[in-house]
């Protein structure tokens, strides 16, 4: 470590962490949960914040499991496509790249503006009136408070980064996570 930077960061083993937490509150949820594999430039590591890979990561593989899950369950018997998350690199990209993509059936393209605002959120039932939880409760709502994906776009944004959002409504939605190599470029004032 230098600092808070971890110098030899592995987007494989955040991204397994990240799927591995994001699973168990998924099975937690509905008792099922997709599988997710990883591609591409699995060895890689690079200088970054591990936190501020994980914190996105986890939001994510969290939203393509619900999606994934609330999608394919209204078939019977249905199969859960895995998520698939790309790790693309190259020693002359200026950035890391990260895709998750989920058949979870995509994103209404009216909401595709509104994901970005805090406290929106598709979940019907607000999570703030639901049964009170008590500061010592295990259960955790997969989703609901409408904070996971404007905070995820800012921890990217914050070194230089973005996140982006490419959905097909009834079929899936691929997310872009850009990393720039921390040193390559000054923080953003955001």
């Amino acid at each position: 470590y230098a600092g808070l930077i971890f110098k030899t960061t592995s987007p494989a083993k955040i991204i397994q962490g990240a799927a591995d937490d994001a699973s168990y509150v998924c099975m937690h949820t509905y008792n099922k949960c997709p599988t997710v594999t990883i591609y591409g430039s699995t060895d890689l590591t690079f200088p970054y914040i591990p936190a501020h890979l994980y914190y996105p990561l986890f939001e994510l593989l969290k939203n393509s499991m619900r999606a994934v899950v609330e999608f394919h369950s209204r078939k019977p018997d249905a199969k859960l496509p895995p998520i698939r998350v790309v790790v693309a690199d190259h020693e002359k990209n200026e950035d890391v790249c990260l895709k998750i993509s989920d058949e979870g059936g995509g994103i209404k393209r009216s909401h595709l503006p509104k994901v970005w605002s805090y406290n929106f959120t598709t979940v019907s039932k607000n999570v703030w009136d639901s049964n009170a939880q008590t500061d010592f409760s295990t259960t955790v709502p997969i989703a609901g408070f409408g904070h996971g994906l404007p905070l995820s776009r800012l921890y990217a944004k914050y070194f230089g980064g973005n996140l982006q959002l490419i959905s097909m409504e009834g079929y899936g939605t691929d997310a872009y996570l850009q990393i720039p190599r921390i040193g390559d470029i000054p923080e953003a004032v955001v």
